[in-house]
């Protein structure tokens, strides 16, 4: 049964897809976008919100989230993450495949999907592996999962180190028309490392990963990339000669795309002193150069994605010692308030700018609908408070789990509303 009709009356519409930055009113009728223009007529039986001194987009996009289902349902579920999807302003997730199983056939692509289509939160698109059970030696059945519903292939976490199989998986990918995800890192050279290498990790006598692990395999993955014609997309760029590499690349023509992560962009080693766990990443947090060249990239568009790699973790195992926690942090929750606090609201990035890095190229990335309020787009549409003012509570998640370094931090502005297929799924407190 279809939902009633929903009318946004008196937005502040931005849709950069549609060059559109205005007060406008948004009607969905049967879960797609009917009309956007101003003053609309409220139909029949329509449901109306006032968004009056709201902000209204497309639904936000999060092209890398871990939700952990199946076999590690302690630390997330499809379920619980789809829904602290809803919280962070988020209508549609792409989920990576590094489960227990691995996501390595159709039928788990399809466990995925339906799993997401049964939680009734935020879209959930599953990805599938490069390599059976994510050891990097044969082709998992790339066509076979794509007909299932991936719109990705990855071993994200696993780096693809043979560039044999790189090439191959860049070459079936090209030919079903989606991209390889890939988590640059050259385990030869980042072996038993736990932070970045730098300054820090000596002070802390910590075992670092340097620079070069990360930038030797986005140029590996850059030069096979331009020699198959394939889609390469890099996972949470870190390093400064990594976003320079990514940028002369793109200039070249190189079918490359990149994302860049909001602690990445927000935070330095200097967050681990005191060996916290909640600090401990993959890839690490590294120096403030490295922080203000993604900075620098993600403003210029060579890191043309933001993308929280939500990463779930039990709360005793990040209280382990440091070398033994396991790498990651959860984001769908706080990734908008950072983004609005400290890019838009400084005046370094436009929001037209923040919802084409959010929402526009995630959809066009990965092949995804949505992207836009066009009519007949899908009725999914987050709408911001811009003031509004919150503190981090890791304690008030909805994800499972509350591993983050962002605890206590004070924001301005945050999704209020999350709105899937013409269902307002997730409202804010007034309050909150």
């Amino acid at each position: 049964m279809s939902p009633r009709p929903l009318l946004l009356r008196g937005a502040h519409v931005v849709d950069p897809a549609q060059g559109l930055d205005a007060k406008r009113d948004v009607l969905i009728v049967d879960g797609a976008v009917a009309e956007v223009a101003p003053d609309l007529e409220v139909p029949e039986e329509a449901r109306v919100m006032d968004c009056s001194g709201r902000v209204v987009t497309p639904g936000l996009i999060d092209p890398h989230v871990h939700l952990r289902e199946p076999g590690q349902e302690h630390k997330e579920t499809i379920a619980t993450g789809a829904r602290a999807a809803l919280a962070g302003g988020f209508t549609s997730v792409v989920a990576m495949p590094n489960t227990d199983p691995v996501i390595d056939s159709p039928a788990l692509v399809g466990f995925v999907a339906a799993a997401g289509r049964r939680a009734g939160a935020a879209r959930v698109y599953p990805t599938g592996a490069i390599s059976l059970g994510l050891e990097g030696k044969r082709l998992a059945p790339v066509g076979e999962m794509i007909e299932a519903g991936a719109v990705a292939i990855t071993d994200d976490g696993h780096p693809i180190m043979d560039s044999g199989l790189m090439r191959l998986a860049l070459e079936y990918a090209r030919g079903f028309g989606v991209p390889v995800a890939d988590h640059p890192e050259d385990l030869g050279l980042s072996a038993g490392g736990h932070m970045n290498e730098g300054l820090v990790s000596t002070r802390l006598g910590v075992r670092g990963k340097p620079n070069a692990s990360e930038d030797a395999h986005i140029i590996r993955d850059i030069l096979v990339a331009e020699f198959t014609g394939g889609h390469i997309h890099l996972q949470h760029v870190s390093t400064e000669l990594g976003v320079e590499m990514v940028r002369q690349a793109k200039a070249r023509g190189v079918h490359v795309t990149a994302e860049a992560s909001p602690h990445h962009l927000l935070l330095t080693d200097e967050a681990v002193e005191g060996y916290r766990t909640e600090a401990k990443m993959n890839p690490p947090l590294r120096s403030e150069a490295d922080r203000a060249a993604v900075e620098a990239g993600m403003l210029d568009g060579t890191l043309g994605i933001i993308a929280t790699d939500h990463a779930p973790h039990h709360y005793d195992e990040k209280e382990r010692a440091f070398d033994d926690a396991p790498n990651g942090i959860v984001g769908l929750e706080t990734s908008v308030g950072l983004i609005l606090t400290h890019f838009v609201h400084e005046e370094k990035l436009s929001l037209g700018e923040m919802v084409d890095r959010m929402c526009v190229a995630p959809a066009r990335t990965f092949n995804l609908p949505g992207g836009s309020l066009a009519p007949g787009s899908p009725g999914d549409v987050t709408v911001l408070d811009l003031e509004r003012r919150w503190t981090v509570d890791p304690d008030a998640f909805v994800s499972m789990s509350r591993n983050t370094p962002f605890g206590g931090w004070d924001l301005r502005g945050r999704a209020v509303a999350t709105i899937v297929g013409g269902e307002v799924l997730f409202q804010a407190d007034p309050e909150g």
